[in-house]
């Protein structure tokens, strides 16, 4: 029987009510698939200032690198808006990722059949079910580049430095054209190089990199143009590789495509198995200790864990074919819809069990 060490990061807002619901969710899964699981809890974000002055306590990131994976629920909210920028909730969210290497993020843009109807794009335009793997490099580019205060002409400026590295651009992309081997063999390389020299770089670095995958169709579109096509014709994409500021952007804008950005999973991986899941979404203070939050993106979370840092692969389709049963009858309150059951987030985390 195979054993894990899970680190939880509860987090803030709705972040401990999803997490319990995905770890009921696994220890099903953990005992129809007969390995076992350990669970080791630590503090990011918000409620880490709060017990320790600082988002990001050195704890966190010991316990976080003796486990096997990390499951982390959401941070941040209005209360700790007044800290300073390197102390605020969403700082403790990049020194993790900082910490334990993790520079590719995977995130997959997917309808589940019942859900279709929940999508603001027309039935003709999404046409069968959608499925996009958006792959975003995580650890460099301007969210961890060099930034600063100064003057311009007497009046106050700011900066911030986009920079990459060739070998931080090459092993993004070899993640990216993996993915794509494994699924439809179509790569879409996503940058701004008509006008910034960094994507230059990016596009000469992939497409050196395509060389060793000549059987991936590789091609490139500008931010601008992607962001336009995502929502034209989003069936043209299969696996989208992309810088981290543009992934954050796109990705999001691919999660209202899909219907709910309260439906959607990440991973985000080291060049080991290590690897730290999490729902997209926020910590939705407004509605945090109501029942209602959707736990259903933190329990896919589960299912690409099990499937990349585990190797359960049978637990994690068993997940999800269980969370699209679920959705042919019952709703939280964030997808309902006339006809179906409305159920709380303690209810819906019972009944992917019991599809289970």
């Amino acid at each position: 029987m195979a054993d894990y060490k899970i680190t939880l990061l509860k987090g803030d807002g709705i972040g401990p009510e999803i997490v319990n619901q995905a770890v009921k969710v696994l220890d099903k899964a953990s005992e129809k698939f007969n390995f076992s699981v350990e669970y080791v809890e630590a503090l990011l974000g918000g409620c880490a200032i709060d017990a320790t002055g600082v988002p990001l306590p050195d704890e966190t990131v010991e316990k976080c690198k003796a486990s096997d994976s990390v499951l982390l629920g959401a941070v941040g909210g209005p209360k700790w808006d007044n800290q300073p920028g390197n102390n605020r909730p969403e700082a403790g969210l990049l020194g993790i990722r900082g910490a334990l290497g993790l520079f590719a993020n995977l995130r997959p843009s997917v309808i589940f059949g019942p859900l279709k109807s929940a999508s603001p794009i027309k039935d003709e335009i999404i046409g069968g079910n959608l499925d996009i793997m958006i792959v975003r490099e995580l650890t460099g580019g301007i969210y961890f580049g060099k930034k600063g205060r100064t003057e311009v002409n007497g009046s106050p400026a700011a900066w911030d430095t986009e920079m990459y590295s060739v070998p931080e651009v090459e092993r993004i992309a070899r993640v990216a054209f993996d993915l794509a081997m494994k699924r439809n063999k179509k790569l879409t390389s996503v940058d701004k190089a008509n006008v910034l020299e960094s994507s230059r770089l990016w596009r000469e670095t992939v497409n050196r990199i395509s060389k060793e995958y000549p059987e991936v169709e590789l091609n490139h579109l500008y931010v601008d143009n992607a962001a336009m096509q995502l929502v034209r014709n989003p069936r043209q994409f299969d696996v989208i590789v992309t810088s981290n500021i543009f992934g954050d952007i796109l990705s999001d804008e691919a999660s209202m495509i899909a219907g709910s950005i309260g439906m959607l999973a990440s991973a985000s991986l080291s060049d080991g198995k290590l690897g730290l899941y999490e729902p997209i979404h926020g910590s939705a203070p407004d509605i945090a200790g109501q029942g209602i939050a959707n736990p259903l993106a933190t329990i896919l979370s589960v299912a690409m864990m099990l499937r990349y840092s585990l190797n359960q692969p049978d637990a994690a389709d068993a997940i999800e074919t269980a969370v699209a049963k679920v959705l042919e009858t019952h709703r939280t309150p964030d997808i309902y819809e006339e006809g179906f059951t409305k159920v709380s987030t303690d209810e819906m985390g019972d009944l992917v069990c019991q599809a289970l």
